[in-house]
């Protein structure tokens, strides 16, 4: 039977399902519009492009880590329910993720999309599987590999996996240095700030807080001068909160991030996932 685009569309109006895959059911069926369906309904492509508009804001942040620490991956996964995100086959579809993302390094989401999963299938196909089996909106909304040679990494989860970390740090990889790069992590995940030092925030960044700040002490009375001087100082307080290095220590408030790094400990940098963000 001829696979026309009037049959396609009429399948896809019943069902849903992206145009492709209801040229490939079709195709796999002869024609036949009840078995497409049904095909359709095996693979969970219906249901996965039903449910393609609804918001998935839980699920489950992963992190893998090389035995040596110089090689890392961060991925989200993402579903609608915490009871959902807390069952078994979610749970080991992410972790599976995680995998294919440390040993693949995908260049984009699409291309993590059509990797193999296992059995034959592609992330994208066990992605619509899966959305089927459990009903809800399924995705992997990001993910970030990291490769060091002059530090190592240190990852942590917080928070029953909604909140995820990792870290890299430029130093020898020792048992004290790794206890430091988890409490900085640790730190990351609570404090959540936006960059390592204050010379990574952007001009622009600076530029509009310093405009919110003037304004603010003008409308309180101050003169130009003075709201100038206000608008520093706020500044400052701006990289206190913001800036890692300079954020004060979740369990010693005495201290600066600073404070805790040895002449020859540099953090590079940080990723930092949270559910729902």
């Amino acid at each position: 039977m001829a696979i026309t685009s009037e049959i396609v569309k009429k399948l896809r109006d019943k069902t849903g399902a992206g145009m492709m895959d209801c040229k490939k059911a079709l195709e796999e069926t002869n024609g036949d519009m009840e078995a497409a369906i049904d095909y359709l309904r095996k693979k969970g492509a219906a249901t996965a492009e039903k449910r393609a508009d609804r918001v998935a804001n839980q699920g489950m942040v992963v992190a893998k880590l090389s035995d040596d620490r110089k090689k890392g991956a961060i991925v989200e996964v993402n579903c609608e329910t915490d009871f959902v995100a807390r069952g078994d086959d979610f749970a080991g579809f992410a972790a599976a993720i995680a995998e294919i993302v440390y040993a693949n390094a995908p260049a984009s989401l699409d291309a993590l999309h059509a990797l193999p999963y296992a059995e034959g299938k592609t992330v994208s196909e066990m992605l619509n599987e899966l959305t089927g089996k459990i009903g809800e909106k399924l995705q992997v909304k990001q993910f970030d590999v990291v490769n060091t040679s002059a530090g190592f990494l240190e990852a942590y989860i917080h928070m029953g996996a909604k909140i995820g970390v990792l870290v890299e740090l430029t130093a020898e990889n020792t048992p004290d240095n790794v206890r430091l790069a988890r409490d900085i992590a640790m730190q990351v995940a609570a404090m959540s700030p936006l960059v390592v030092s204050r010379d990574k925030v952007a001009k622009e960044t600076i530029d509009r807080e310093v405009a919110i700040y003037r304004e603010q002490a003008k409308a309180e009375g101050k003169p130009e001068q003075i709201a100038e001087k206000i608008a520093t100082g706020r500044l400052e307080k701006f990289y206190a909160e913001f800036v890692l290095l300079e954020q004060s220590y979740i369990k010693d408030a005495g201290k600066s991030i600073k404070d805790l790094l040895a002449p020859n400990v540099t953090i590079e940098q940080f990723k930092r996932y949270q559910l729902g963000a």
